[in-house]
């Protein structure tokens, strides 16, 4: 065993927790279809969002967790529900009524509103792929429809289809009075329209492998269930997908926890082994509801791409997935902080430390050294200062906080300019508010400006802090945060911001003095 692989074992991160019950899973023997199989899910009804990137991206950890731990190869699958009939039309797509139009129809036979694919769930299905392939997930897509058509379900739907009042007995208990009496776990593909109807099932001919239902119209059609001729009801359908695939490990929202007991249940009663699960939390909206992909009520993966890189969504994701977090543009500037944070202490870190750190998991532990030499907070403040509209201005201050850095040889300190450029401009320039301040505060203003202004000291951050310290201490601020919540609201408009003695260093002290002289002469505070 390694010195990584020992360390692993006793590891308290959670990917490493996950991961040794699949190695006691298979300590005795390794799976007969020589990998151990991932699943991540994914409905597409809706645009992808952060919370299907969250998924896969957690998985993935748990994965690299246990190639740490065991020899035996593994494989994720990215499996698309896209067979499923569309129930409703998403608020946040263009040309609703071509949605309204094909409503019940399978999603790949849905036309795509957005005109570029075949149909709606190929349209999706490809804006998944496109950001996991841009981050570098290695997964292997499935398309239910594919599945389904091509006959690789065969097997286990005939499966279910002879054990068809066991699944019934494990499913109606869970269901209503009136859904009770029209349940069936196979929802046939109607010959006639192509939708996929919830209707009784009126007969089964297990040696046969068909079923009996009624069309809307009356008539009764009967129709195998192999073949792509029907869609098994959701619980069912994840069921026998455990057990037509062999899923070793899927994790899943807590919204889905009476799914999760369910499924269980029927891929014990279909004969095959259960997967190991983990109930993670559900991401939340500003106003602290569920996010929704039919909603649009949470980030797009884009959206946070615009602002941060992919790595700070990676941090987000891995910080305690079974604790319910708030997904909204104000965790960004964090969660970009934290993350080279992170990428900062793994240099310095032994091997039990970096098997906890979250950059170890992030990277797959080939963590890269972090190159912003100004953090993300900072950069935002400056861009706040000088009005910034591109990031040249911003590399402006920065080339002389940092003569070494550039734009080639700091490419990860380029994104973050630019990013912040945007959301400064987005986000910060729309929200501040400058006041005016209180003779207290014009009087220590007016010392700092002085103190500045007469500096002769180096242009370090530390010293400077220590001057700005100096000042609130002599004026009488008590507490001291007051003076540095008042810095920020006279001079940059924000109710919080950076030390502000690494924002002078930054910025430049004659370049504060002047920032404070535009200040006290009230060119901030609209008359």
């Amino acid at each position: 065993m390694s010195d990584l692989s020992a360390l692993a074992e006793t590891s308290k991160a959670w990917p490493f927790e996950e991961a040794r019950k699949l190695v006691k899973r298979f300590a005795k023997k390794a799976p007969e279809k020589g990998y151990v199989l991932f699943e991540t899910g994914y409905g597409p009804s809706g645009l992808p969002h952060i919370g299907t990137f969250g998924e896969v991206a957690r998985t993935t950890m748990v994965r690299r967790a246990f190639e740490a731990l065991s020899d035996i190869p593994t494989k994720l699958l990215c499996f698309s529900d896209d067979m499923d009939g569309l129930r409703k039309v998403p608020t946040n797509v263009p040309n609703r009524e071509v949605l309204a139009q094909d409503l019940n129809l399978p999603l790949t036979r849905v036309r795509d509103p957005f005109g570029t694919h075949d149909s709606f769930g190929a349209h999706n299905n490809a804006r998944l792929m496109a950001f996991l392939d841009s981050y570098g997930f290695d997964y292997e897509f499935a398309s239910s429809t594919d599945y389904y058509l091509s006959g690789r379900f065969d097997e286990m739907l005939q499966r279910a289809l002879e054990r068809y009042d066991a699944i019934m007995e494990i499913m109606l208990p869970t269901l209503g009075e009136e859904r009770r009496a029209t349940y069936s776990p196979f929802l046939p593909v109607s010959p006639k329209t192509g939708h996929v109807l919830q209707v009784p099932t009126l007969e089964r001919n297990p040696e046969k492998g068909t079923i009996v239902y009624e069309e809307p119209d009356g008539e009764r059609i009967e129709i195998p269930v192999t073949g792509g001729h029907v869609k098994m009801q959701w619980k069912p359908d994840w069921a026998m997908r455990w057990a037509a695939l062999g899923v070793d490990y899927e994790m899943s929202g807590k919204d889905l926890i009476d799914s999760v007991t369910q499924a269980k249940k029927i891929c014990g009663a279909l004969g095959e082994p259960l997967p190991e699960t983990l109930t993670y939390e559900l991401f939340l909206d500003s106003a602290g509801q569920k996010i929704s992909k039919s909603k649009g009520n949470g980030l797009s993966i884009e959206e946070w791409l615009t602002y941060a890189s992919p790595e700070s969504l990676a941090l987000f994701m891995f910080q305690k997935p079974k604790t319910a977090k708030r997904l909204h543009f104000d965790v960004i500037p964090k969660a970009e902080d934290e993350y080279h944070q992170h990428l900062r202490a793994y240099a310095d870190q032994d091997g039990k430390g970096r098997l906890n750190n979250p950059a170890h998991h992030i990277h797959g532990g080939d963590v890269p050294e972090s190159d912003m030499e100004v953090s993300y907070s900072m950069l935002l403040n400056l861009a706040s200062a000088a009005s910034a509209e591109d990031k040249e201005v911003l590399w402006g201050f920065i080339r002389k906080y940092a003569p070494e850095a550039g734009p080639e040889s700091h490419p990860g300190l380029d994104a973050a300019a630019e990013r912040a450029v945007r959301y400064f401009n987005d986000f910060v320039k729309p929200a501040k508010v400058y006041r005016a301040p209180t003779e207290q505060e014009r009087a220590a203003l007016i010392d700092l400006r002085d103190r500045l202004a007469a500096w002769d000291g180096p242009t370090d951050a530390e010293a400077l802090q220590s001057e700005v310290f100096a000042v609130g201490k002599a004026h009488g601020f008590e507490p001291l945060r007051a003076w540095f919540q008042a810095i920020y609201e006279v001079l940059l408009g924000a109710s919080q911001g950076p030390r502000f003695g690494g924002f002078v260093a930054l910025y430049g002290v004659e370049e504060t003095v002047a920032l404070i002289d535009r200040a006290l002469e009230g060119a901030f505070v609209e008359g």
